[in-house]
């Protein structure tokens, strides 16, 4: 029983961990494009 909740919060801290790198790159990507200069 102690293996499966140690399972299930070991994969709980990845899922969260992915979500946020994620999140992390769109934001980061989003600011690039915003604050990039514009050629005319």
């Amino acid at each position: 029983m102690k293996k499966l909740l140690v399972l299930a919060a070991v994969a709980g801290a990845v899922l969260l961990f992915v979500r946020r790198s994620r999140s992390a790159k769109a934001e980061a990507d989003l600011w690039r494009e915003a604050t990039a200069p514009t050629e005319s």
